[in-house]
């Protein structure tokens, strides 16, 4: 096991003179605290002790209700886990053994290898472009690994942006199913679209094609902390029967159940506030990220690559070859901003000139400052 990068990242950056890009962390100014406290009354008045005890292991029933509801699946399907890192935890434990082949994106989610390496999994790495996923290059893996699962975010990746184009989703489930591939579905921002148009997750294309939940081979993870309030740690997993029961026994293991009262809160949230708050942070994320590219335009040198996001909480920099990012952290954290160098997302190396930026937790002032000075800096490395 080792320590997070970001959070040794965010230790150095908790400077409050220093602008941050670093942390994906959702906006606190559009969290939404008087709804969180009506809701907090509401269901202590309704509940009163019942909210303040233990609770089952699966999650409140409600609550898996209305998220089994959102799917087309039964409540039995849905296991409420205490954010979602705790969820790709358990999906670790529960499925991993030692030299099991891992295909993950190149470059993935850290918290996922973060998760999974405690299991000793072996990696294989997945090319990666502005469509998601190479399938073709997926196929030819397949063919020469046996493989036990495939790890993928396909909405708004983090690190990357980046979202699975609908005709690689239909493929990518297609061939784990031929060649017997768990698929782990990571969405914690599916809901931030704020530009494109959607695509069916590849939880809902495994339906289709499975038709039965319990023979679907695609294992949905998803949460409410980037939507309504990450202080709370509601998040779930969709997956079949056999592998939910699982997941109630390692949970058990680990934790015996989610917060009663934080479950209950988010069951009042979820039927008018969570749409209205969606909304609003669709609108306030897609303004950030069309600021803080608009000042990439202005203030970056050329030779400095960006993806453009359609949604979510990121985006992601690609410098010429020469320029390492995290030797270059202490220089910029000196002119008072901080980004996530962007090797630590490669499961097996790599990714020394590249760089992950979030601009959901930054005001329009805070981008200009810092992607000026960020774009000082790049412009001096590059003409070193």
């Amino acid at each position: 096991m080792n320590a997070s990068a970001i959070r040794e990242i965010l230790k150095i950056t908790q400077r409050p003179d220093v602008i941050s890009f670093a942390g994906g962390l959702p906006a606190p100014e559009l969290f939404p605290i008087e709804e969180v406290r009506a809701a907090t009354n509401a269901v202590l008045d309704r509940a009163g002790a019942a909210a303040l005890q233990y609770s089952t292991t699966e999650g409140h029933p409600p609550l898996r209700e209305w998220i089994g509801a959102q799917a087309g699946i039964p409540a039995s399907n849905v296991q409420i886990v205490t954010g979602s890192q705790q969820g790709l935890d358990l999906l670790g434990k529960v499925l991993l053994d030692e030299g099991d082949t891992v295909l993950v994106e190149a470059p993935t989610y850290l918290g996922a290898l973060q998760s999974f390496q405690p299991y000793l999994p072996r990696y294989v790495q997945l090319p990666t472009d502005d469509g998601g996923i190479d399938v073709d290059a997926l196929e030819e893996v397949l063919k020469r690994e046996r493989a036990k699962l495939l790890y993928a975010v396909p909405n708004f990746q983090n690190p990357t942006g980046r979202t699975l184009s609908a005709e690689r989703r239909q493929r990518l489930v297609e061939l784990t199913a031929q060649y017997g591939v768990l698929v782990i579905e990571d969405d914690p921002y599916g809901q931030l679209r704020f530009s494109g148009e959607a695509a069916p997750s590849l939880y809902e294309l495994g339906l289709q094609l499975h038709g039965d939940p319990d023979r679907n081979h695609v294992v949905y993870s998803s949460s409410f902390s980037k939507t309504l309030a990450p202080g709370l740690r509601d998040a779930w997993v969709q997956a079949a029967a056999p592998i939910i029961a699982k997941l109630i026994q390692a949970k058990q293991g680990s934790d015996l159940h989610t917060p009663t009262l934080n479950q209950m809160i988010m069951a009042e949230l979820v039927h008018d506030v969570l749409p209205r708050q969606i909304e609003r942070v669709r609108r306030a994320y897609g303004e950030r990220a069309q600021h803080m590219l608009r000042a990439m335009q202005a203030h970056f040198p050329a030779g400095v690559e960006h993806t453009t996001p359609q949604g979510g909480m990121f985006l992601w920099l690609t410098l010429p070859g020469g320029v390492n990012t995290e030797a270059l952290l202490p220089r910029a954290v000196e002119r008072q901003v901080a980004y996530v160098p962007g090797r630590p997302f490669y499961a097996l190396g790599g990714g020394e000139n590249t760089m992950r930026l979030s601009y959901s937790n930054a005001t329009p002032a805070q981008i200009d400052t810092g992607i000026r000075a960020l774009g000082g800096l790049l412009q001096e490395a590059l003409t070193a």
